[in-house]
């Protein structure tokens, strides 16, 4: 295919394109059934139907992806009226080109044209939520430190932090931080917050805090009082996370964070060195 053509193929397919409240891309049926050289829109449909299919196969709720709406087309007396028509997400798209007839350029293009721009999607989703990890684990740095400062405005010592923070994880997970690393296998010189999952590193986060204030707003003048403090604000959120059905000690252990964070600043570089091109997740 060339190049020539496919510049105008992208124009036009990313002209097409609509958007929701939220940003979410969407295109019509009416208007892809034309972008993907079909003349009939009962031809269409059958492609569409098989894209349904594939979309139930994959595990995927069809509605969420295929909606139906009604669009109003103009007539030759100037009068307008209502047809059927379907509002497609980026991965119906892709869906309903690989049901097409390859022959067609314009399914042959398309086919490439969601694959990429659904992979594009997947790997801005998975790069926010390791950011997102990034941002929760240093919140929680930044919070244990103010913890510590306050311990020592307040009892003139940080001597037992650790064993402070230690009493919080048994309250947190039922078990201790050593039993913990044990269970995700982190090395016994790391914190065991750098392989923590968000939820966890955001349960951490919020019961400090509340430590924080607590010991601020009583005036708590000893390390004991802090930490049964510490105590009972990791065994409520325990509570809270287990009534919605999350065992802390049962999730699974994240990435090392470092690593995560390493990763991401390396793509940061790369991006801008290319900003038009997707990178993929740099090798450890």
């Amino acid at each position: 295919m060339k190049t020539e053509l496919i510049r105008t193929l992208t124009t036009t397919f990313e002209a097409h394109a609509r958007k929701v409240e939220g940003g979410v891309e969407y295109w019509l049926a009416r208007d892809l059934q034309y972008l993907l050289g079909y003349s009939k829109w009962d031809n269409f449909l059958n492609v569409v139907s098989k894209a349904k299919t594939a979309c139930e196969i994959s595990g995927h709720n069809v509605a969420d992806h295929f909606a139906d709406v009604g669009k109003m087309v103009d007539l030759g007396s100037g009068s307008q009226r209502e047809v059927d028509d379907i509002m497609l997400t980026r991965y119906a798209c892709y869906l309903i080109a690989q049901n097409g007839d390859s022959r067609k350029q314009e399914i042959a293009f398309a086919q490439t044209y969601f694959a990429i721009q659904t992979r594009r999607a997947e790997v801005i989703e998975q790069r926010l939520l390791e950011a997102e990890r990034v941002s929760a684990r240093k919140k929680l740095s930044a919070t244990e430190k103010e913890l510590s400062g306050v311990i020592f405005e307040q009892t003139g010592s940080t001597e037992n932090f650790a064993l402070i923070r230690s009493k919080g994880d048994q309250a947190l997970f039922g078990k201790s931080t050593q039993a913990m690393k044990a269970e995700w296998n982190v090395p016994d010189k790391r914190p065991l917050a750098d392989f923590a999952p968000t939820i966890i590193l955001k349960a951490k986060d919020f019961a400090t805090e509340i430590t924080i204030f607590n010991a601020r707003e009583h005036g708590m003048k000893s390390e004991g009082q802090i930490s049964t403090e510490h105590i009972t604000n990791n065994k409520a959120v325990r509570k809270t996370l287990l009534e919605r059905g999350i065992r802390p000690e049962s999730l699974p252990p994240a990435e090392d964070v470092k690593k995560v964070e390493r990763r991401l600043a390396s793509e940061e570089k790369k991006s801008l060195k290319n900003p038009d091109g997707l990178s993929e997740p740099a090798e450890e």
